[in-house]
């Protein structure tokens, strides 16, 4: 993974892991242990679904750019519909409370989405290949001969 990629994903990894281990303590106060796991699994989830859905993005905007705007729309519908089934799938669960896990889902996923556009925003990514100096064109040093 590209020094970029990688700044970008621990860029939102690392604020989602801190709204994840609030909100497990928050709901462990609140619900006890179960609200704890709960938020814990919930955070887990969120940045394994994001963390590879963004992998798959960078990996797309460089083999194929063209297709890059529609499988960014397409990934994040895709994310959220996951989603969606984990916490169908679990809803009646006993290894965890699941409103504190649905709520932790919620908060996790807004963190990850608004520290991944901040980093996005922050970082210096070119736009276009610079060309490389081997060209016809002499390199200019700013020195005299």
């Amino acid at each position: 993974m590209p020094s970029n990629d990688a700044r970008i994903l621990l860029q939102a990894a690392v604020p989602t892991a801190a709204v994840g281990a609030i909100a497990a303590v928050v709901s462990g106060v609140v619900a006890g242990g179960e609200g704890a796991v709960g938020a814990v699994v919930a955070t887990l989830v969120v940045i394994l679904f994001m963390g590879i859905g963004l992998y798959v993005l960078q990996r797309t905007a460089k083999t194929l750019p063209h297709l890059f705007q529609a499988m960014g729309l397409m990934l994040y519908a895709a994310q959220i519909l996951l989603l969606f089934m984990f916490v169908a799938v679990f809803k009646h669960t006993s290894l965890f409370h699941p409103k504190a896990f649905a709520l932790t889902l919620v908060a996790t996923t807004l963190a990850w989405i608004g520290a991944q556009t901040r980093a996005h925003m922050k970082s210096k990514i070119l736009y276009v290949e610079p060309e490389s100096s081997k060209g016809d064109k002499p390199e200019k040093t700013g020195h005299s001969s």
